[in-house]
This record gives C-alpha cells, sequence and structure tokens, in this order.
C-alpha cells in the first residue's frame, strides 16, 4: 500500500485497537482519473493541512493512495431503519484515521463514496457527484448555523461513472467527523458480538468523547446521559433553524452528539410540522414535527444497548435505563425552549414563555408563514404576518419583552444571533448543484457556501438569498445521496 505525506497528515488509528469485529482491514480501491473539484481551505487549515499541497494530493483524496500513518478500515455497524432492525456498516466508505489537529482535537478523516468494502451488500461502494456536492454544501451550511456537525474537506471526481437511474460523473467526498460512531454501533455491538465487546466499544466512547464519565460511580449511565444531553441539544438546534434530517435512523446517529449523513435533507420553508421532503418517507415517519420524538425512540435503542453495563441485574439494568429515558422529554423540552426563547429575544425565563411560542407558531402554520422570515422579519423590526391575530400576539410579545431587563439592541443582538438571516433554500443548493453536474459550472455554488459561510451576518449580499421558490415551483422531494 502506497503511504505518502507532505499536506500535514498526522493520523492514528485507535479505533482499529477494538477487536476485530468492530471493522474490516481495507486496500484503497483505485479509480480511473481522480480530479480535486472542491476543497474546504479553511477546515484544511485548522486540520493542520497544507491547503496547496493537499490540492495536488488528489490520488489520496481519491482513495487510490493513502496519507503517512494510515491504517484504512471500514466500520461496522447496524441499525434501525424506520423502524426495522438490518445490519449495515461502511458498505462505501473508508476510514484513512484520526488526524490530530493544532488544537490537540481528534477528527475522523473518512472517503466516502470510494468504493466496495465487507459491508457494501451487493452496492458498488460508489457515490455520484451529485449527492456529494449536496452533503458538501449543507454539512458546511449546518456549521455556519452553529450546528454541531460532520464537516466535508473536498470532493474529488473519480473520472469513471455511476448506474444509477442513468450513468452519473462519480466522486468521493472526504469527511470529517468527532467520531463515527453511531447508536447503530452498539446496537451491533449488542446484537450480534459478546458482551465483553459491548464493553470494549463504550469504554472507547467515553475515551473519545465524554472522559469526564470515566471517573462517575457508574460510567455507563453517565454515558447514557452525555449522549441524551448532546442529542436533545442538537435536535433543538435542528428546530430552531427549520431543517429536516429526512432519514433519522439509528445508524445516523452519533455519540458525539454531531448531525451526520445528509442524504434526503432539506430546509422547511413555510411553517408546517408535518413537513416532509425525503421520497421514502411515504408516512412521515420523520416529519419536521416528529423530529424530537424520534430521537428519543433512537435513545431508548441506545439505553437498551447499554443495560448488559448499567447493573449486573438485569431487571435493575433495565430499570435504571427506563428512568433515565423518563427524562428525556424534559430535557429536550428545556433545550428546545432555551433555542425558542432566545429567537424571540427572551433573556429570562417566564412560566409562560411556552404558550407564547406555540401561539406564534400556531399562527405560522395557519397563515402558511415562511419560518426562517418570520423570525427575520421580527429580528428587523417588520411586520411578518398581516393579521389581526398577529398583531395580537405582537402585543403580548412586546409586554414579554418589556418585563425584562434589557434593551432594545440587546434583544436585537441576541435575535439576530439564533435567527438566521439565510439558509441553504433548497432550490439554492439545487440551482448550484444542477450548474456543476450539467454544467461544470461550481462559480453557483462557491457564491452560495460564501454566503452561508455567516448566515447570522444580515448583510446586503445575502439579501437575494433570503427569499423562498417560486410559489408555482411545486413539492420539493429528496432523495436518499447514491
Amino acid at each position: 500500500m502506497t503511504q505518502q505525506t507532505k499536506a500535514g497528515w498526522k493520523l492514528e488509528q485507535t479505533y482499529a485497537e477494538l477487536p476485530e469485529i468492530f471493522f474490516s482491514k481495507m486496500e484503497p480501491n483505485p479509480v480511473a482519473s481522480p480530479d480535486l473539484v472542491v476543497l474546504n481551505e479553511p477546515l484544511a487549515k485548522e486540520l493542520g493541512l497544507d491547503p496547496e499541497v493537499l490540492a495536488d494530493e488528489e490520488d489520496i483524496l481519491a482513495g487510490n493512495e493513502v496519507p503517512e500513518g494510515s491504517e484504512p478500515i471500514a466500520q461496522a455497524y447496524a441499525g434501525h431503519q424506520f423502524g426495522q432492525f438490518t445490519m449495515l456498516g461502511d458498505g462505501r466508505a473508508l476510514l484513512f484515521g484520526e488526524q490530530i489537529t493544532p488544537s490537540g482535537k481528534r477528527v475522523d478523516i473518512q472517503l466516502k463514496g470510494s468504493g466496495r468494502t465487507k459491508f457494501s451488500r451487493g452496492g458498488d461502494g460508489r457515490a455520484a457527484l451529485g449527492p456529494m456536492l449536496r452533503e458538501y454544501i449543507i454539512s458546511e451550511a449546518m456549521h455556519g448555523l452553529g450546528i454541531p456537525t460532520s464537516r466535508s474537506l473536498a470532493v474529488t471526481i473519480t473520472g469513471e461513472t455511476v448506474r444509477r437511474e442513468r450513468m452519473l460523473t462519480g466522486a468521493v467526498l472526504t469527511r470529517v467527523a468527532s467520531s463515527h460512531l453511531r447508536v447503530g454501533t452498539f446496537e451491533y455491538a449488542v446484537r450480534l458480538t459478546e458482551a465483553e465487546n459491548v464493553k470494549a466499544l463504550a469504554d472507547y466512547a467515553i475515551t473519545r468523547h465524554y472522559s469526564e464519565a470515566a471517573s462517575a460511580d457508574n460510567p455507563y449511565l453517565e454515558l447514557l446521559r452525555g449522549v441524551m444531553k448532546n442529542q436533545a441539544s442538537l435536535i433543538a438546534k435542528w428546530q430552531r433553524v427549520g431543517f429536516i434530517h429526512g432519514v433519522m435512523n439509528t445508524d445516523n446517529m452519533t455519540i458525539s452528539g454531531e448531525s451526520i449523513d445528509y442524504g434526503p435533507c432539506a430546509f422547511m420553508n413555510n411553517y408546517d410540522p408535518s413537513t416532509v421532503f425525503s421520497s421514502i418517507d411515504a408516512q412521515g415517519r420523520y416529519a419536521y414535527g416528529s423530529q424530537p420524538h424520534i430521537g428519543g425512540w433512537n435513545l431508548a435503542r441506545f439505553a437498551e444497548s447499554l443495560v448488559p453495563l448499567l447493573h449486573e441485574n438485569q431487571e435493575e439494568a433495565i430499570s435504571i435505563a427506563q428512568q433515565e429515558m423518563n427524562q428525556y422529554g424534559e430535557l429536550y423540552e428545556a433545550a428546545w425552549l432555551n433555542e425558542m426563547r432566545n429567537k424571540l429575544g427572551l433573556m429570562n425565563e417566564e412560566p409562560g414563555d411556552k404558550d407564547l411560542i406555540v401561539q406564534l407558531l400556531n399562527l405560522m402554520h395557519k397563515e402558511e408563514a415562511d419560518f426562517t422570515n418570520t423570525f427575520r422579519k421580527l429580528t428587523l423590526g417588520e411586520v411578518p404576518i398581516n393579521s389581526d391575530d398577529f398583531k395580537n400576539w405582537s402585543t403580548e410579545w412586546n409586554k414579554r419583552l418589556e418585563r425584562q431587563d434589557a434593551s432594545t439592541e440587546e434583544v436585537q443582538q441576541l435575535m439576530k444571533q439564533h435567527n438566521p438571516n439565510v439558509i441553504p433554500r433548497n432550490h439554492r443548493v439545487e440551482e448550484a448543484i444542477e450548474a456543476a453536474v450539467e454544467r461544470d459550472d461550481f462559480s453557483v455554488m462557491y457564491r452560495l457556501l460564501d454566503v452561508l459561510k455567516d448566515p447570522y451576518a444580515y448583510s446586503d449580499e445575502q439579501t437575494p438569498y433570503c427569499n423562498g421558490p417560486d410559489p408555482e415551483a411545486g413539492t420539493y422531494r429528496t432523495f436518499c445521496g447514491t
């Protein structure tokens, strides 16, 4: 296996120290003619990589070669997909290892679309350019919005085509994440391996993400609490910006609390809790309004996987897990209320805040108001909805603001920090992808990324990107990235 580095790779592979049941060692799957089309230079620098040198390492970014220190593996995991358990694993992903950044942070470097692995289940292991650009755009937009997320370092076309409904340009995404440990990794461990492997995985997760749990009386209970807290916070942040993940299967839920896997995701335009974009979610399981509940459902699967570690007596262990899961609803609601108070400029807590927030959301639903622009206009002191009901609500909101010790300027500043001026509007994302894929024009994507870099800037350059789609555009549908 070829190894090379000049860009500044400092890779370790601690995941490979786990029992081999958790991974499969991999050789690279070469591609015909790699060509780097997008490189995230600011992220490269954060990782301690030289962007100029990295730009010439197309063979590494496409999986033809590996950097020094890399021990490529594909990770094993399972998961509940639309409520049904199935065996999965990295069918088209190669984990180079963990880059140690200049700040001392440890992050996974993974190639997505790099070819078949032991876990491919008959698939070709490749990816098309459009979905990889989509993940690049959305993950970087989420980062700009201040939402924990995996990130995208590069997209490299392969010089090969992939067969889907039609022949498409092949591509590889270089993804960066705190780790790729998933709820589904733990489900795999408890269902398909031995008990000691579950403990080894949990100990690894604690070391990697929740080191403070190691000294607790019950480290595995503290692990559960940490994951619950981070996931409740994450989903509350999704709700704050109208983000719909689209496929909240347990294999797409990280232990670290980062958003991952941007397949059929999209951002809501008009506020409607039942909004679904994914073409495969016919029953609306993963609708916007269902995301908090599904987060709890997924966490219950995680808690189940930890039962063997929570107490030596199974009945007692189950009781501990149930008691902890009973806290999720309050944990999530507290996180959501905090996010929504910030959106309305509320700097303290009052018992009636939830009713005030819900009344506005119900009004927005009734009037088919744009979610992002309603809060954007409130932030700017504009009237988002022209109705008597809104006037009445606005009166109550202003009374509430007057009861707190904060100036108008302080209120607006808080709102500006939590109400984005722009989001990656679905039609804008599609426009950028189409230009790149169909016309080899990446300028549309670069402009969009530049606008989304600081969505709270409220700059003149962002104004053209604030509008929703043409009302005549019809229903928007997304598809799992392949």
